[in-house]
């Protein structure tokens, strides 16, 4: 796992070369200097699933870039996942794809303009399954809105088509490796998994189950989804 330090280091990284990217694209040079463009970019915790030893699933922290940029025209919404280092799987694509579009109609926000591109810094890996969803698209919402993430928190779940925050498995293995990983409180679906066994919160980590996409973002950033107002969630 990257130390904080070495994070934080990688995300400047990495947004610096999305940047530079952005302004070397075979464009003509007035399209390039954009004022009205802007550019954005936050490295987020994602809880996942990987095959230990004895082919049992256990919980990993690992953390995704999001590039946003704010586009002067209004094209059409372009989400684009990068394929190194790391790379994204389809059906990890098309969740996170849904849940940009779901948490963007909840926040009433119009995404004609957005361009959205994802890293997975992890050299040779792939990110599966659809679980990342919820923490991607309330996090892009986020960048859209200027609200800023509450550090240690994540949130593991999906998008559904009403707004809500979808099940998915490996809850206990994935708030064992948050707890590991020093994150302070973890969101899950309020809808439990059955094949998730019974399992004790480990000491001082917060829990919450959360229903809605309102109340995860909520939590996520302390603001409501479709105001400004601040809560002291």
């Amino acid at each position: 796992m990257l130390g904080l330090t070495n994070r934080k280091l990688l995300s400047g990284l990495l947004g610096l070369a999305f940047l530079l990217g952005n302004a070397l694209e075979a464009t003509p040079v007035a399209a390039r200097v954009t004022p009205t463009a802007h550019f954005k970019h936050l490295s987020v915790p994602i809880l996942g699933l990987a095959i230990g030893h004895a082919q049992r699933p256990v919980g990993v922290v690992s953390h995704v870039i999001i590039h946003f940029k704010d586009r002067s025209d209004q094209e059409g919404l372009r989400i684009r996942f990068d394929t190194k280092p790391g790379k994204f799987s389809p059906l990890a694509q098309h969740a996170v794809k849904w849940a940009i579009e779901r948490v963007a109609a909840a926040a009433h926000l119009e995404t004609l303009s957005w361009t959205v591109s994802l890293t997975f810094p992890n050299p040779g890996q792939t990110m599966y399954g659809e679980s990342l969803s919820a923490m991607v698209g309330l996090s892009v919402a986020a960048l859209a809105k200027g609200d800023e993430l509450i550090d240690g928190r994540s949130i593991t779940g999906t998008i559904t088509e009403d707004g809500r925050i979808g099940k998915v498995g490996g809850i206990p293995q994935k708030v064992y490796a948050a707890y590991d990983e020093h994150l302070e409180r973890i969101l899950i679906p309020e809808e439990h998994d059955v094949r998730d066994d019974d399992w004790q919160i480990p000491f001082l980590m917060h829990v919450s189950h959360v229903d809605t996409v309102d109340n995860a973002y909520l939590a996520l950033t302390g603001h409501r989804l479709t105001s400004s107002l601040e809560s002291s969630f």
